[in-house]
């Protein structure tokens, strides 16, 4: 089958949808894509009352996670995992996939510089056995200074596309209260409330004190042309902030004014299908249609589950 035809179905295309549209393929390249009757002599697919979609483009999931560690402290080979999940986002329709890996240091799981920096090589390894398109959106904890050498290493080794500064230090972004961080972690990683205290009181201790390191490091990312993304923004000042460092994503802006901000200052405004496709947020944050209806987001990403990707698109059409 090196070259053939995709008839009858609803393509849709940059500009709009080509009610009765076709697809012209050859050697895995798209030739053509018009509407009405093509008049090719190649073997033809019929395809009446489908939709014909380009490949999703997904910038930011952490799926990955569940499929090594599906319950706390339960892992399973790296290399298995990866293929299961590849395997997945072929039928969900995502040809490009970037692992959101985190590097949070004393966060638990697979969050550690350890095993995170070790799950970004394997995924380069196996790049040439994956059906999809698979990229490393390496997301920095603001205060997990020890993740910058480890990082570091990976993009001389040119493993990582983009590169996102998160703060989950509590009283802002995602978590506004103290008591919501901590039973996040306490919930998610089955770890004792006392040792939860501790990382928060380290996390709060370190917070002011990297900033300048952790912009010596945005430079360099951006000397390496890597794309620069900002996570949780809550305020029109954070995102200020960012966009002054050579930030020009905004990804789940956590207030309508950060997204405003962000949309004013020319940034692309991500937002979670799983949020969009649900009407509201797992954390009871800002609701993705809300964004999208005030015309503030500009494109969707999967967050923790891919399959809500496609999904989110019908439901929001």
């Amino acid at each position: 089958m090196s070259e053939f035809l995709i008839e009858g179905s609803k393509v849709i295309t940059p500009f709009g949808v080509l009610d009765q549209g076709y697809v012209l393929v050859s050697e895995g390249k798209i030739l053509e894509v018009g509407e009405g009757e093509p008049k090719y002599s190649v073997k033809r697919i019929k395809a009446k009352g489908m939709f014909l979609l380009p490949g999703l483009i997904d910038l930011h999931s952490d799926a990955i996670e569940k499929e090594v560690e599906p319950r706390p402290n339960t892992f399973f080979p790296f290399e298995l995992a990866i293929l299961e999940l590849d395997r997945k986002l072929a039928l969900w329709g995502i040809t490009t996939f970037f692992h959101a890996i985190s590097f949070a240091d004393k966060e638990l799981g697979l969050r550690s510089n350890q095993l995170a920096s070790k799950l970004a090589e394997t995924i380069l390894k196996l790049k040439p056995r994956l059906l999809t398109n698979h990229k490393i959106h390496a997301r920095l904890e603001l205060t997990n200074v020890k993740g910058i050498d480890y990082l570091g290493e990976l993009i001389e080794k040119r493993a990582i596309d983009a590169l996102s500064i998160m703060d989950h230090t509590p009283g802002q972004g995602q978590f506004k209260k103290e008591k919501d961080y901590k039973e996040y972690l306490e919930k998610t990683y089955k770890i004792k409330s006392e040792d939860v205290s501790l990382l928060i009181k380290e996390k709060l201790s370190l917070r002011d004190s990297v900033i300048e390191k952790v912009e010596r490091f945005l430079i360099r990312c951006r000397e390496k042309g890597l794309t620069l993304i900002s996570h949780d923004d809550d305020s029109a000042e954070k995102v200020r902030w960012v966009y002054e460092r050579g930030i020009t994503v905004s990804e789940f802006p956590t207030s309508i004014e950060a997204a405003k901000t962000a949309k004013e200052l020319g940034m692309t405004v991500c937002v979670g299908s799983p949020n969009a496709l649900r009407g509201l947020s797992h954390h009871g944050n800002l609701s993705a249609r809300e964004l999208i209806k005030l015309g503030y987001a500009n494109i969707l990403c999967s967050d923790y589950t891919p399959s809500t990707l496609i999904q989110a698109i019908f439901k929001l059409s």
